[in-house]
C-alpha cells in the first residue's frame, strides 16, 4: 500500500462536490481533476466554474491542478477519489450508473497499490458490493491485495459561503485498518473542522444516507403541519416562531424538497430495506408527502385566484426562483418543477424568473425556458418560490409591481412579513 507523502491525487468527477474538493488537494499536493464533459473542463481551464462553489480567484491560485478529460492522464495517480452523482430514476429507484462508469474509467488505470476513495451517496454496501467488483474486473487486480477502497461521505452544501469543505467535519473509513488510518490521515491534511473515522465502510455509508433522511423526515412533518394549521387558518410560521421560544424545538421550515440530496438519499436507504424484506413506513410517508407540496401550493393558489374572481384558464403567473435552494445555480431534482407542470395542467400561461440558472441547462432539464425580466403590471400571480437574495432585496412593493391590479402574492419561503403577502404555507 502506498505511503502517505508518495500519493498522487486523482478527482474523477468535477461537480459541486469533486471541484472544491480538488482545490483543497492542490493546496499540498499536485491533482489531476477528470470530468467526462469537456465543457465544464474548458470553462475550468479558463478559470470559470459555472456552479459558482469556486470563485475566479480561488480558481486562479489553484497552481496545482490539472483539468482533463482524458483516462490516459490518469495513469501516473495512485489515488483515486470518486465524486460523481448518485441520482434516482424515474421510479424513485438508485441510479448507481455514473458511479459504476467511475469504477470503470478507474479500474482501467489501477494498478498494485493503489487506494479508491468514494464520495458519492450510496446504500450501505454497495462501495464493496457494486463498485469493487468491477474494478476488479476491469483492472483485473484483486481487492484488500492489490487495491484498496475507502469512503468517505460528501457534505457540500451547495450555495453556502460559511460551510465549506474544510469546514465541515469529515467521516473517513476504508477496507482495511491500514488503509482507513492512511484515508483519515489525508482528509486531515486539508479538513480544518477534524475527521471521524468510521468502524467500517457500510458505517460511513449509512452515516451518510440517514443524515439527508433526517432532515427529509422533519422537513415532512412541518409540511404536514403547514397543511393542517392552513385548514384551521393559522399562520404556520407564527406557530413555529411561537414553538421555537424552547430550548430544544427543531428550527425546521415547511417548503419544497429537491436538490441533489434530501430528496434523493432517502431513496438509496428504502431500497436495500425493501430488498432485505423490510417496508419503511416513516421515511416513505415523508417522502410521498414532501414530494406532493407542489401539488399543495397549486392547490392553494387556485383557490386564493377563485376567491378573487380571476379566470383560472388563461391566467398569468410569475415564478420566482427555479433552482432547489436560494443563492446558487443548482437545477438537480428542483422541485419547483412541480408547480410548473401543475400549473399548466390549469392552463395557466407561467413564465419562470431566476438570474442564477443557466437558462441552457433549464432547458434541457426541464423543457423551461426563464425569462429575462419579469412583466411589471402583467401578472395575476406571483409566487416567490426560492429565497434568492434579489428577491430578498425586493421587499412587497416591488414584488407587487409584477402584478395586475387585482392578484395574488404568495410567500413560500417566509422571505415577507406575515402581512405583507397574501399566502404563505
Amino acid at each position: 500500500m502506498r505511503q502517505q507523502s508518495e500519493l498522487k491525487v486523482a478527482i474523477v468527477g468535477l461537480g459541486y462536490v469533486g471541484l472544491p474538493l480538488a482545490v483543497e488537494f492542490s493546496k499540498r499536493r499536485p491533482v489531476v481533476g477528470f470530468d467526462i464533459n469537456r465543457a465544464r473542463i474548458n470553462a475550468l481551464r479558463e478559470g470559470r466554474d459555472t456552479t459558482l462553489e469556486v470563485t475566479d480567484d480561488e480558481l486562479a491560485a489553484a497552481t496545482g491542478m490539472k483539468y482533463t478529460s482524458d483516462v490516459a492522464e490518469l495513469k501516473d495517480c495512485n489515488l483515486y477519489i470518486a465524486t460523481v452523482p448518485t441520482p434516482i430514476d424515474r421510479y424513485k429507484r438508485p441510479d448507481l450508473t455514473p458511479l459504476l462508469r467511475a469504477s470503470e474509467t478507474i479500474g482501467s488505470v489501477l494498478k498494485h497499490g493503489d487506494i479508491v476513495i468514494y464520495e458519492s451517496t450510496v446504500y450501505p454496501g454497495a462501495t464493496e458490493e457494486d463498485c469493487v467488483p468491477v474494478l476488479e474486473r476491469t483492472s483485473g487486480l484483486k481487492f484488500n491485495v492489490d487495491f484498496f477502497v475507502g469512503y468517505s461521505p460528501e457534505r457540500i452544501n451547495p450555495g453556502d459561503r460559511t460551510h465549506r469543505v474544510t469546514d465541515i467535519r469529515k467521516v473517513t473509513s476504508g477496507s482495511t485498518q491500514e488503509v482507513a488510518d492512511l484515508v483519515d490521515s489525508l482528509y486531515r491534511e486539508i479538513i480544518t473542522a477534524g475527521t471521524h473515522k468510521a468502524s467500517s465502510i457500510r458505517v460511513a455509508e449509512a452515516a451518510k444516507v440517514i443524515e439527508n433522511t433526517q432532515r427529509d423526515v422533519n422537513i415532512a412533518l412541518m409540511n404536514e403541519l403547514s397543511i393542517i394549521f392552513n385548514r384551521m387558518g393559522i399562520d404556520t410560521e407564527s406557530v413555529l416562531l411561537a414553538a421555537g421560544t424552547k430550548w430544544n424545538f427543531l428550527p425546521f421550515r415547511p417548503g419544497l424538497v429537491g436538490g441533489h440530496c434530501i430528496g434523493v438519499d432517502p431513496y438509496y436507504l428504502t431500497h436495500m430495506a425493501q430488498a432485505m424484506g423490510y417496508h419503511p413506513e416513516i421515511i416513505l410517508a415523508g417522502r410521498r408527502l414532501n414530494d406532493s407540496m407542489g401539488i399543495h401550493v397549486v392547490s392553494q393558489l387556485i383557490k386564493a385566484l377563485s376567491k378573487r374572481g380571476i379566470d383560472i384558464a388563461g391566467s398569468r403567473v410569475l415564478v420566482m426562483g427555479l433552482s432547489f435552494k436560494e443563492n446558487c445555480p443548482d437545477l438537480r431534482n428542483t422541485r419547483v418543477v412541480d408547480i410548473v407542470a401543475e400549473l399548466c395542467q390549469y392552463s395557466v400561461h407561467v413564465d419562470v424568473f431566476d438570474p442564477w440558472v443557466s437558462k441552457e441547462e433549464a432547458h434541457h432539464e426541464y423543457g423551461i425556458d426563464p425569462i429575462d425580466t419579469p412583466a411589471r403590471g402583467a401578472y395575476d400571480a406571483i409566487i416567490v418560490a426560492v429565497a434568492h437574495s434579489q428577491f430578498v432585496k425586493m421587499g412587497e412593493d416591488a414584488l407587487r409591481s409584477f402584478g395586475k391590479s387585482q392578484h395574488v402574492l404568495y410567500d413560500l419561503k417566509f422571505i415577507l412579513p406575515a402581512d405583507a403577502s397574501d399566502l404563505r404555507l
